[in-house]
């Protein structure tokens, strides 16, 4: 270990993965207009910030989850006709979807 790593806790893999996601998008941002570009980011950072805060940091399989989702996210936020990114929220209650 070198002097830069001294008092650093290591990254798991699975948060290396997270920030690498992290870093994706803020490059794939500045692909964009900037007007685009600050909404982007500002929508990205919401979502990482209210993830870390909601999901269990042991809920290994929601967080692979949502990096997939990421992941895809990316991909179509790094196609040259995609503008911004946007996203939806479902959820369902007990009378809305009864069990049977």
């Amino acid at each position: 270990m070198g002097p830069s790593t001294v008092g650093r806790t290591r990254l798991s893999g699975m948060q290396k993965q997270v920030l690498t996601l992290y870093r994706g998008f803020l490059r794939a941002a500045r692909s964009k207009s900037t007007e685009d570009r600050r909404q982007i980011e500002s929508f990205v950072s919401a979502g990482f910030r209210r993830n870390s805060k909601q999901v269990d940091r042991k809920n290994f399989i929601y967080i692979e989850y949502l990096l997939r989702r990421g992941k895809k996210q990316l991909e179509q936020l790094n196609s040259p006709d995609t503008v911004g990114l946007s996203s939806m929220n479902a959820t369902f209650s007990e009378t809305e979807n009864p069990k049977n």
